[in-house]
């Protein structure tokens, strides 16, 4: 971990009630004494991208929608809908509709501008905004705009990547302006027609600062993969790199990383961890749909540009099967405390904030029979391996306890979940299994032992032979429950939950 110390728990104590143990009881609560409720933000910003500016948090997200707030849990929409009338942008629907030249309506009807991300570019000077123009699936643009404030307006610029192209439209792109006219467009092509198998739809940009201070694209969905590209941090344009095709380096669309073949994965981000000194990739998987089977999938490496791997030490290439590639963070699930379950989390972005705490942004739907849905804070935590966990709950302030736990604060009727490796539909439930004197309990689901580090926060639990290195947080839940949570992850990719409603 290039000698890197992790996250200890000697951090600010946080003051939830604890429940006593007594006339032989085990702390923990049975379902019927849970009070249920679920956090509605009120808003919905789908595929929101954090960005924070004097001490206030901004996320943009597709379909022109954005967001503030000052403390993670109140926001409040200062952008809405994608027309001239919206004040994110001051001329994007000017006459000559530059951004949508090459792509015209989305197939299914209206403009679709998707997934922006934001940044401050230092040497600019300018907010900038990259995102997408879309007509479907593969025909897709990538553009960027500038602005002075945060909150816009912005200025279209230009639009620096064409996907979907065929022989018929490729004079309509940039292809031949940055490769050349003498280039083989038939080497995108197949049949004629763009080769999504193998190339990206370029949708989905996310840009970030290394840690040398180097600006990057990152961007893809589905169809040929994730890729990445250095952005020149003086013009905010691409720079596009010399072709290496045993590197798998393209001239045009740059360093592939994970994905291809159409398998689902979307909605990238990159960012750097000083405390463990890794890149991690965030993705999504499945569909987006409430059914969809949407979710969040984690890979790091200690280069920016890969290669990208897994907690098996495997990576996502070209390949037929996916599933089981990629750290599963979170997916469908329902706990006790929850009036309704959580489905299809993802198209999400992070942030490490000035006090050290690390955050995951999302989009989640809900087990309510509709597409509803609205934008999601939880809190991560680094495990002892270095990889990322994800609180259960909406965060609300909490900390690490200081001085960590003792055996006995373990002890008691937990609500467990695995989220296993699947792609689909099912809902993975809490099931009560009892913790006492180092082994599992209560529930044929879930058997095995645990092990607490003793005054830390961290605790294993294994399972069929599986260890899931975790870490143990107290918070509040979204009803007002005081609860003790654990997130551990597997080297089989999976992660499990406990909550202990105290």
């Amino acid at each position: 971990m290039k000698g890197k110390n992790f996250l200890l728990c000697g951090i600010a104590f946080s003051a939830l009630a604890v429940a006593l143990t007594g006339c032989g009881k085990l702390q923990g609560k049975d379902a019927s004494e849970i009070t249920q409720g679920n956090t509605i933000a009120g808003i919905s910003v789908h595929d929101p991208s954090i960005v924070k500016a004097d001490g206030k948090y901004y996320i943009f997200g597709s379909h022109m929608e954005a967001a503030a707030s000052s403390d993670l849990k109140e926001w409040k929409s200062f952008a809405s809908g994608v027309n001239g009338n919206n004040p994110l942008f001051d001329n994007l629907f000017d006459e000559d509709m530059s951004a949508f030249a090459y792509v015209g309506e989305y197939v299914e009807g209206g403009y679709a501008v998707w997934a922006p991300d934001v940044i401050y570019n230092e040497a600019m000077g300018k907010w900038v905004m990259y995102f997408s123009t879309s007509h479907d699936w593969r025909t897709s643009n990538i553009c960027f705009a500038v602005a002075d404030e945060i909150t816009g307006p912005y200025s279209y610029v230009d639009t620096l990547l064409y996907s979907g192209f065929t022989s018929m439209t490729v004079d309509n792109t940039n292809l031949k302006e940055i490769m050349g006219e003498d280039v083989n467009v038939s080497n995108y092509l197949q049949s004629a027609e763009y080769n999504h198998l193998n190339y990206p739809n370029c949708i989905d940009p996310t840009v970030f600062y290394d840690e040398e201070g180097v600006m990057w694209m990152v961007y893809g969905s589905w169809s040929g993969g994730i890729w990445l590209l250095q952005i020149d941090e003086q013009t905010g344009y691409p720079i596009h790199p010399e072709a290496d095709e045993e590197a798998h380096v393209d001239h045009y669309f740059g360093k592939y990383l994970i994905g291809g073949l159409h398998n689902s994965c979307e909605g990238p981000y990159i960012f750097f961890d000083d405390e463990t000194g890794y890149y991690y990739l965030l993705v999504s998987y499945g569909g987006l749909t409430r059914e969809g089977g949407y979710q969040i999938r984690c890979f790091r490496s200690e280069q920016v540009d890969g290669p990208y791997v897994d907690a098996s030490g495997n990576t996502f290439g070209y390949t037929a099967e996916h599933s089981a590639l990629g750290v599963k963070m979170m997916g469908n699930y329902h706990l006790p405390s929850l009036k309704t379950a959580y489905m299809a989390p993802g198209h999400c972005s992070a942030l490490i904030d000035e006090d050290g705490k690390r955050y995951l942004f999302y989009h989640q739907r809900f087990d309510n029979g509709s597409e509803y849905h609205e934008p999601r804070v939880h809190q991560m935590f680094l495990n002892k391996e270095g990889w990322y966990v994800a609180a259960p709950f909406s965060t609300n302030g909490e900390d690490l306890k200081e001085g960590g736990y003792s055996s006995k604060d373990v002890e008691g009727k937990w609500y467990m979940l695995n989220h296993g490796t699947d792609i689909g539909a099912d809902i993975h439930e809490g099931k009560a299994v009892t913790l006492k004197g180092g082994s599992l309990s209560g529930n044929e689901a879930f058997t095995g032992s645990y092990e607490l580090e003793e005054g830390t926060c961290y605790m294993n639990i294994v399972q069929n032979d599986v260890t899931y290195s975790g870490v143990i947080l107290d918070m509040t839940d979204e009803a007002g429950n005081a609860v003790r949570c654990f997130m551990g992850v597997g080297a089989n990719n999976e992660t499990i939950w406990a909550v202990m409603y105290l």
